[in-house]
């Protein structure tokens, strides 16, 4: 039994290798410019280990740095981060009965886990959990190490950050690309890069994450059956 343990968390780690190439250089990104501000490593790694919410935490170097506004905060951040509803929606089935891990799962999901866990298929339900648990374990732990890191080299170390903050375009570019090796997601992958240039060129870039994901969520509905076969 410790045997099969150990080889779900090396399956799991080596998942979460590809996150671990962006998170840990954005982490670190993030800790450096709380650093800015008169934060240390602490309070980055701790806002990581409580909020985990990634371009949130980028946008509330903004808050910190500004006049206290509450209800803008709340509004921003929702916005940001409504795509999570649907990533909810979609992951309602895989994760009802996770039990002792439920909670978790919940509260360490992001795009990239979301992308690797959503696309796991095996059969046995007890292995699946713990998979999607030490997945979002690895996961989780890459942000918050990686803004520690940041804090801490940010008082001794200068250096240019300028383009740091695209490390997770190009995590969520692999991923993609990683998931349209299989036929299968070819269809849906393409819709959802048709929807998100559509909503794109409507809505402008401010505006377009909501629209894209209840377009895509529309066309699921409707045809999913046709479009995953």
């Amino acid at each position: 039994m410790k045997e099969d343990n150990k080889s779900i968390i090396r399956e799991a780690f080596t998942l979460s290798v590809p996150v671990a190439t962006g998170f840990l250089p954005l982490g670190a990104a993030f800790g450096i410019l709380m650093h800015s501000i008169g934060y240390n490593w602490m309070w980055s790694a701790f806002f990581s280990l409580v909020a985990f919410a990634g371009s949130i935490q980028y946008l509330s170097i903004s808050f910190l740095t500004s006049a206290f506004n509450p209800i803008n905060a709340f509004l921003v951040s929702l916005m940001v981060n409504a795509r999570h509803l649907f990533y909810g929606i979609s992951l309602m089935d895989k994760y009802k009965d996770s039990g002792k891990y439920k909670n978790f799962l919940i509260f360490g999901m992001c795009d990239e886990t979301f992308s690797i866990t959503s696309s796991l298929e095996i059969a046995d339900r007890k292995k699946r959990d713990k998979m999607n648990f030490y997945i979002t374990l690895f996961d989780y732990s890459y942000w918050v190490a990686g803004s520690a890191i940041g804090g801490l080299i940010a008082g001794g170390v200068k250096f240019n950050t300028m383009g740091m903050d695209f490390a997770l375009t190009a995590l969520f570019v692999v991923l993609f690309l990683e998931q349209m090796l299989k036929k299968k997601n070819r269809i849906p992958g393409l819709t959802g890069l048709a929807a998100s240039i559509l909503s794109l060129m409507v809505f402008g870039s401010g505006n377009m994450i909501i629209p894209a994901m209840i377009i895509i969520l529309v066309v699921f509905f409707f045809g999913g059956d046709r479009l995953c076969s």
